[in-house]
């Protein structure tokens, strides 16, 4: 993996649309940022890696390898080993996702197996995939495709399921998945002999909000939604016992008005006081702090960008990648969880996301 060049440095790789996938990306790239300025750079030592459709990242917990959704349909996954010079390269080839645009995807904590969710299309419903990994960490079998059923009220969105993101939860007990097209998450115990998924509940959330990402405040007893359809954040109550969400509370996501919304990427913060979203449509990025099970928006400022999709932690900086202008800018935290743009943008055509090595 590419490797900072000094210990002021930490070292990024994003991801981007490429022109076979809609955008004007390179694939992969590796980017370094400075914590006391915020100032972000191209590593120009390490060349970058076309890699179609590299819409999200992810870091094997304890191996040199990442790997990258290849959002096309049908769908493919990629897995890239790091090297000493910070290079790095295929570690075998790509292998179908088992469905159709894949958009997020996570490894289990034990090492073994590659989680992937698959929006799917106007034809192809929502799925949950699972890859074998094999000790180097190269993906080797696919063992389980869970389809997703459901549909929700917003025309144009929700005739269908779509899997937004796979995560595992705290307590690594339960695997549970988004899905913006059913109004739900779904809940699903793995497998670590077979690669095989059991669903064992489904969470029906607020109808019409499309959850797009979920993030779990520390301890894990509170978990975040990012609602892409509804324009808001909500706060949920999780079982840990059954994996289950209950709603609590929802703010607006923006405070902009007189514009069409959609939030996207979603951060809690280390100390659990703060919870961050980016918004596409505001442009922005919005801090709130959490009060109990609520809430309360402390400050909202401009992404540097158009479009914000990912929303990234990295040391006391948020990087927020800004899909449509091809920047990706640095946020830096404050005290009391409100944010200052730390340093200029970076151009990175078609840039969605971002992963701190």
């Amino acid at each position: 993996m590419p490797t900072p060049s000094s210990t002021d440095e930490v070292a990024v790789l994003i991801g981007s649309y490429t022109p076979d996938s809609g955008g004007d990306g390179a694939g992969i790239a590796a980017l370094k940022l400075a914590p006391a300025t915020g100032h972000l750079a191209h590593d120009t030592g390490v060349p970058p890696l076309r890699v179609s459709g590299a819409s999200f990242l992810a870091a094997h917990p304890s191996l040199d390898v990442v790997y990258s959704t290849n959002e096309t349909d049908p769908g493919t996954v990629s897995a890239l080993v790091g090297h000493g010079d910070g290079r790095l390269s295929p570690l075998g080839g790509p292998l179908s996702s088992g469905g159709a645009n894949p958009c997020h995807l996570t490894v289990h904590p034990d090492g073994g197996w590659l989680l992937t969710a698959n929006y799917g299309s106007d034809t192809a419903p929502g799925s949950v995939a699972v890859h074998r990994l094999d000790a180097d960490g190269r993906p080797v079998e696919l063992t389980d495709v869970a389809v997703h059923e459901g549909a929700g009220p917003v025309v144009g969105r929700q005739e269908g399921s779509h899997a937004h993101q796979v995560l595992v939860d705290p307590a690594g007990r339960y695997v549970l998945a988004t899905d913006l097209g059913a109004d739900a998450v779904f809940t699903y115990r793995l497998d670590t002999r077979t690669g095989t998924l059991e669903q064992v509940a489904v969470s029906q959330l607020r109808r019409g909000s499309g959850p797009r990402h979920l993030v779990f405040a520390p301890g894990g007893e509170l978990v975040f939604s990012a609602d892409e359809l509804s324009s808001t954040v909500t706060c949920h109550r999780y079982d840990a016992g059954t994996g289950t969400l209950a709603g609590l509370s929802s703010v607006p996501a923006t405070a902009v008005r007189n514009v069409t919304n959609q939030p996207g990427g979603i951060v809690a913060s280390p100390c659990g006081r703060f919870v961050w979203v980016t918004n596409r449509g505001a442009d922005t990025v919005a801090a709130f702090r959490v009060t109990g099970t609520t809430l309360e928006p402390i400050d909202e400022m401009p992404a540097g960008g158009t479009w914000p999709r990912g929303l990234t932690h990295a040391d006391d900086h948020l990087l927020v990648a800004n899909q449509h202008s091809g920047t990706l800018v640095a946020l830096r935290v404050l005290d009391d969880g409100a944010l200052r743009q730390a340093g200029p943008a970076l151009s990175v055509p078609s840039v969605v996301c971002a992963l701190v090595l």
